[in-house]
């Protein structure tokens, strides 16, 4: 039976339930490499992990506020497990060991991004190299988002050795049942509160609404982060446009009845490679306005369709917010194409993604006689 590993940063609550799957299907044996239980800024809960896997012992370092791991011990974790194939989620010293052991052990190597063309252009020259190096080699390549099948044509790779895995969540957690009360909060956002994610533009996206309309605006801020003590001062000083509750850090069974309770969410992040919170929002049948600068504008929130994709210009958000709220069924319309939009984002068509690239690195000899990879037996 062909051995499949995946060397994964840490186990993130949306890609438990599609390595449970993975494992799950006939004719792969699969095991799951973690360079760590948890990095420093998560403090979520985890569904069941049902999946084999191992953690290697944290090696962390912070750069730029990023997390990068070096686990020079997942060589020895893959020279016991000896999978046919790996796949590696990013460019950690981490993966490029894997990378490493692949190419001394002839295996296939399939790498796997959550990034896009977007996220990824401030990138250096030896980055860029790098990552070419990896991508024209690999028998073949997984990508979260249409945005990343782009990244992986701008370095020349053939669409033919691209597969798709798509972020998402259990959208029937969010579905909104025929009893559903009313909803108290006009608007919600929903992330960390600092300053990538602009959680103080959607404060005054409610505040512009407010004085437009003429009328108390209802915000639900659900997050935590640095920016906290002076998104609260700020909203004191508005508490007679905005009624802003702060809900805190929320846990995943919290959030879809948080969801349900909003009519319309804000998204106005400056850099997300894809944004999981908006899965969440289409799922529960909201209306998204969303910056340009997520994955998902324009795949899960089209223009004119179930939200608005705008730049961070507060009278163009303002006047998409209020399309929204003055216009109930339009609003409604626009939630409706927002569950439909998110149908084919599960977490068994992520899954068979994964496999479906598997199986291609496992038979790319047939298609590309330069690749050298030794088959089970």
């Amino acid at each position: 039976m062909p051995r499949l590993a995946l060397v994964v940063n840490e186990p993130p609550p949306y890609r438990i339930p599609v390595f449970n799957r993975l494992a799950a299907l006939p004719g792969l044996d699969v095991r799951v490499i973690f360079c760590c239980r948890r990095e420093p800024n998560r403090h979520w809960n985890l569904p069941e992990i049902k999946f084999d896997h191992m953690f290697l012992r944290e090696r962390i370092r912070t750069v730029n506020g990023r997390y990068i791991h070096n686990n020079p011990d997942v060589l020895i974790a893959l020279g016991k497990f000896d999978p046919h194939v790996v796949v590696g989620n990013g460019f950690n010293p981490t993966h490029l060991y894997a990378r490493l052991w692949t190419l001394l052990r002839r295996r296939a190597y399939v790498p796997m991004t959550d990034g896009t063309l977007t996220s990824e252009k401030n990138l250096g020259p030896i980055h860029q190299r790098l990552r070419r190096f990896v991508y024209e080699r690999a028998s073949a390549l997984i990508a979260a988002s249409k945005g990343g099948l782009a990244l992986y044509r701008s370095y020349g790779v053939d669409d033919w050795r691209c597969y798709l895995s798509c972020l998402c969540i259990d959208n029937r957690l969010y579905k909104c049942n025929a009893q559903q009360p009313s909803k108290p909060w006009d608007f919600l956002f929903c992330g960390r509160l600092e300053s990538g994610k602009a959680p103080e533009f959607a404060l005054r996206v409610a505040e512009q609404c407010a004085r437009r309309l003429e009328r108390k605006i209802r915000l639900l801020i659900v997050g935590s982060g640095s920016l906290e003590q002076s998104l609260k001062q700020q909203s004191d000083r508005l508490s007679d446009l905005i009624d802003t509750h702060f809900h805190g850090f929320a846990q995943q069974e919290e959030l879809p009845a948080l969801y349900q309770s909003a009519r319309l969410f804000l998204f106005p992040t400056r850099a997300d490679v894809w944004g999981v919170v908006a899965n969440e929002a289409c799922a529960a049948g909201l209306p998204v306005i969303v910056s340009p600068h997520a994955g998902v504008a324009g795949e899960l929130v089209v223009d004119g369709k179930n939200g608005f994709v705008r730049e961070l210009d507060l009278d163009q958000w303002t006047a998409c917010a209020l399309k929204l709220l003055q216009h109930p069924a339009r609003c409604a319309a626009f939630g409706r194409h927002s569950e439909l939009l998110v149908e084919p984002y599960h977490f068994d068509a992520a899954a068979r993604g994964i496999a479906e690239a598997t199986d291609a690195a496992l038979t790319t000899a047939a298609k590309n006689p330069q690749a050298v990879v030794r088959r089970p037996a």
